[in-house]
């Protein structure tokens, strides 16, 4: 790739040029627009032109502002399909977007680089917000100051593997409900309510990789189970695929203790004095001593 010769060609005065969109979602897949009549490909990806993708004006500042734009196109199935966007696929999708000499792609230049933020879709039409590298640099950072534990369930600061046996069971679905209400033939010998708060993520289906958080697991008679998602997933599975649930956590240090074993892991605050103590007061009946109030 020469920057510079693009820059010299840009500088004949007679150009030949378009924007090229590069747009990795995070299951890996790959896709290639452009606004120009042809397709061309560089970088292992092809660069599609029958897709009706547009750009907005791009506006980028100097210091750590965010550069943002926008694209629009056309919604289809060989491109960038409804079920998709509904399925989450292409949120936080990494974008690179290039001007290039579509008469020699080895002459481009990188003008934005970013990820997808808010998808809006009417009309047969979509329209996404692309969001600059310095948009992460807007989020909270660091610890919250609470009893309950900070971290989520697997991740780098609980480092609980949720593959150890008895914390996770993959099964297909017998049958479901307002794509949220799914009974499962049989789940062994989980306790009742074992997975409330947990995940469950679809495996397989046109709801393939889809995520909810689970609201209530109860036992039924004949070893059967019915799980409730807290709310529908976007994309409904369908009987017969298949899902795995995890255990759930409800950030109590009790539950990391005695459901996990991961206390040593534990992100929360669990000896803050409550409200009570902020108003209590001394009385002649109960010890003042300046003791520790965790007993």
């Amino acid at each position: 790739m020469s920057k510079s010769a693009f820059l010299s060609h840009l500088a004949t005065g007679s150009t030949t040029v378009c924007h090229a969109w590069a747009v990795i979602r995070r299951d890996g897949v790959r896709l290639g627009f452009t606004d120009h009549d042809r397709s061309f490909s560089f970088d292992d990806i092809e660069f599609r032109a029958d897709t009706g993708m547009t750009a907005r004006v791009l506006q980028q500042s100097t210091g750590l502002s965010v550069d943002n734009t926008e694209a629009m196109g056309m919604l289809n199935d060989a491109a960038i399909a409804d079920d998709d966007i509904l399925a989450g696929r292409f949120d936080r999708a990494a974008v690179k977007v290039w001007l290039v000499n579509w008469a020699n792609v080895n002459q481009r230049m990188l003008r934005f680089a970013g990820t997808i933020g808010e998808i809006t879709r009417s009309a047969g039409m979509f329209n996404a917000e692309l969001r600059g590298l310095a948009e992460p640099l807007n989020q909270p950072q660091g610890r919250i100051y609470q009893r309950a534990c900070s971290a989520v369930l697997g991740d780098a600061l609980c480092r609980f593997r949720l593959n150890a046996e008895g914390y996770s069971a993959v099964r297909v679905i017998r049958s479901i409900a307002e794509a949220r209400v799914i009974r499962l033939a049989d789940l062994g010998d989980f306790d009742d309510r074992w997975f409330e708060r947990g995940r469950l993520i679809v495996q397989d289906g046109v709801a393939h990789g889809l995520t909810g958080v689970i609201k209530a697991d109860r036992r039924l008679g004949g070893g059967a189970r019915e799980i409730e998602l807290w709310q529908a997933l976007s994309v409904g599975p369908k009987e017969g695929d298949t899902i795995r649930i995890e255990a759930g956590c409800d950030k109590r240090a009790s539950t990391c203790r005695d459901k996990f074993n991961n206390f040593m892991n534990f992100s929360g605050f669990p000896h803050i004095p409550g409200e009570d103590w902020m108003t209590s007061y001394p009385t002649t009946g109960t010890g003042n001593d300046g003791g520790s109030l965790l007993k």
